[in-house]
């Protein structure tokens, strides 16, 4: 039998061995939970593997050296490259496999075709009638084409039905007239709509005989597809560097009344007759199919993200070394510190929770598109839902996480060569992009709110509130069962939840009785409104955490996610416990259990903690991070990666003689005097 971590080689830095050697696991049985089957595990190692042997597929040099311009050239040239070899890596119909290759290949920051691939041809997938697919997608699925997906602008993002854009028809040419009437109704931020794509889904607002009928898609080409030039009527360039991603170039667009043929608005579920008529589509939310499918994807990308930081962070605290603390000893690997372990451990739980929440999420995303096409549509308010508050909960618990590894590395996480403040500043996007976090926890809440009031008038809901009409325990009954009874964990959250949610609707509801108008009332109730919405999100990525775990065969695979979940639960319910200190659910007795377990807990975690982040199985070249290499080499490369900087170049640099030397030289003159 070999090794348990699958990570163990010859001449690796010995106390990350140290570490390996502890665990209590195989890696790559856990790596199959995390990508949800052992095949999918199997195929990143195999995809990885066949990458590094292509030497053109190599960074060039680590990529915080490279100027903007160069990373977008950079990611230009390992495209094109990899389109070369791209049907013998992937299958190119397995949106994961595509993932992976894009992240070990070209990592977070982008490239032309993020959008592409990402939105771009879901959104044809989705919207488009199957002639319009003939027309547009075989090419898009081929390269023939670049598109994007363009729908936020200057002045407006998540309220949709604001967008100032519009698309208005002109039944006697038969077409639609797109214009951007003002400064704010440009397209501002689309990915890759700067400079890299030939054609944009434009969502505008469409008006019909003057009346407006809403946020629709249309079909836009934005550059010649031989010279790659604007066409006319077509204003688009790059807005200029972000905080991260800026391999990829986020555009603007502008339109002057440009006229598009009425077949170019994408009328699979809505149509527009040539005489004007206007057909509406079976359930209003099917125009957000392309939303919903980027927020059902978003808890397994931020997972990634947080796991990738985590990966760096624990595997650097195995190496770095601190400290005593006994002081006959010698210093002791900044792991050993509970203050690093709390800072780290609850946050590798998450990182497994947000991925298990996640695969729920798409199975839900999966049998609601399936259903979509044979126009049942009684799930969609469900996922649409659900996405809306996982989008806002994941991504703002994954910034909280990524800063805190970022934080555990000391000076060292400061420096690019951690790539930690990298993956921060692209995972952070996730808490803006794709809808701004209040507004999609307020999205969740009027669904809350619906289903509250249908309780209230005694009827009984179910699925995802079904908790709502369930019987509840006066008193938690946490350290009053057997050790590891999850369901008494479980059922607190699920009160704090359903306390939060009945005290924003009882007060939502006093307001309304009183006269105040609807829209007034949700404002002056939105802080408990999203409250509630996290609640219940939270409680959600509990539930889906158990239920894997649950479900999980092999003995020492469920033990060791177990005991990350007996974290989870402790640590997470500590968070909101004031909710339930509120009505005596919790006592100031099971306070100090649920505390004390907590404390037990990262002892339980820590002979595994390296482990844990391996079975992620992400490698060197896909983490870029000095910090968090797989050998534990770390200071031997932060100096071989220091020579990377430009500055190193000569010993002197021009701005000596130019302003340094001038500067010192008059100050020794003058101290003569």
């Amino acid at each position: 039998m070999g090794n348990l971590n699958k990570e163990i080689r010859d001449g690796d830095h010995p106390d990350i061995t140290e570490e390996r050697l502890k665990s209590t696991f195989d890696t790559h049985k856990m790596a199959a939970q995390i990508y949800n089957s052992q095949r999918a595990a199997d195929r990143r190692n195999e995809i990885t593997s066949a990458v590094l042997k292509i030497p053109e597929l190599q960074d060039i040099k680590p990529l915080p050296f490279l100027s903007r311009e160069e990373k977008v050239e950079e990611a230009a040239r390992k495209i094109g490259i990899l389109s070369e070899h791209l049907y013998d890596l992937v299958n190119v119909n397995d949106g994961a496999e595509l993932y992976h290759l894009n992240n070990v290949v070209i990592g977070g920051e982008g490239n032309p075709l993020a959008l592409h691939g990402v939105m771009f041809i879901p959104v044809l997938q989705a919207q488009a009638t199957d002639e319009q697919k003939k027309k547009w997608l075989y090419r898009a699925m081929k390269r023939e084409i670049i598109g994007t997906y363009a729908q936020t602008e200057m002045g407006h993002g998540s309220n949709l039905r604001k967008l100032e854009t519009t698309a208005t028809y002109d039944k006697a040419t038969e077409e639609f007239v797109l214009n951007s009437p003002t400064t704010t109704s440009m397209k501002w931020w689309p990915g890759n709509l700067g400079k890299s794509t030939n054609y944009a889904v434009v969502v505008a607002t469409l008006i019909i005989n003057e009346k407006d009928y809403g946020p629709h898609s249309f079909m836009v080409q934005l550059r010649d597809e031989n010279t790659h030039k604007p066409l006319p009527n077509i204003e688009v360039g790059d807005i200029g560097p972000k905080m991260a991603y800026n391999a990829t170039d986020n555009g603007f667009l502008k339109l002057n009344h440009l006229r598009i043929p009425r077949t170019n608005m994408l009328m699979k579920h809505v149509k527009v007759e040539k005489d004007g008529t206007y057909i509406k589509p079976p359930h209003a939310k099917m125009s957000y199919s392309a939303m919903v499918h980027v927020r059902a994807h978003m808890n397994n990308t931020m997972a990634y993200f947080l796991a990738s930081s985590l990966t760096i962070a624990v595997r650097y605290s195995s190496i770095r070394r601190q400290g005593h603390i006994n002081p006959k000893e010698p210093e002791v690997k900044v792991l050993e510190y509970q203050t690093q372990q709390h800072r780290l451990f609850p946050h590798i739980a998450r990182a497994y929770a947000f991925s298990f929440a996640g695969a729920e999420t798409v199975r839900l995303y999966e049998k609601v598109k399936k259903d979509m096409e044979s126009g049942e549509t009684e799930l969609m308010a469900d996922l649409h839902a659900l996405t809306s508050g996982l989008k806002s909960v994941v991504t703002y618990l994954t910034m909280q996480g990524i800063e805190q590894a970022r934080q555990s590395c000391g000076g060292h996480g400061y420096s690019m060569a951690s790539y930690i403040s990298e993956i921060y500043g692209i995972a952070i996007g996730g808490c803006t992009y794709e809808g701004e976090n209040m507004v999609m926890l307020l999205q969740l809440a009027r669904y809350l709110m619906k289903a509250a009031k249908a309780v209230k008038e005694g009827k009984k809901v179910e699925g995802l509130v079904g908790y709502l009409s369930a019987p509840d325990n006066r008193h938690s009954l946490i350290d009053r069962t057997p050790e590891k009874s999850y369901d008494t964990y479980l059922k607190t959250f699920e009160h704090i939840a359903r306390q939060q949610i009945f005290r924003a609707f009882d007060k939502l509801e006093k307001m309304l009785t009183s006269g105040l108008p609807h829209s007034e009332a949700w404002n002056k109730c939105s802080v408990e409104l999203t409250r509630a919405s996290r609640l219940h999100t939270r409680l959600f990525i509990a539930q889906a955490f158990a239920r894997r775990v649950h479900d999980v065969v092999d003995f020492h695979i469920k033990e060791a996610l177990d005991d990350l979940l007996h974290l989870h639960l402790n640590y997470e319910l500590l968070d909101v416990a004031s909710y339930a200190l509120e009505d005596g659910h919790l006592c100031g007795e099971q306070m100090n259990f649920i505390r004390s377990e907590l404390y037990r807990s990262l002892g339980k975690i820590r002979p595994n903690a390296v482990s844990y982040v391996d079975a992620w199985e992400l490698s060197d070249m896909e983490l870029r991070s000095v910090l968090g290499r797989r050998d534990g080499h770390v200071y031997e490369n932060l100096y071989k990666w220091a020579q990377n900087s430009s500055l190193n170049r000569t010993d002197v640099l021009p701005v000596f003689e130019k302003y340094l030397k001038p500067l010192m030289m008059s100050a020794r003159k003058n101290s003569k005097l």
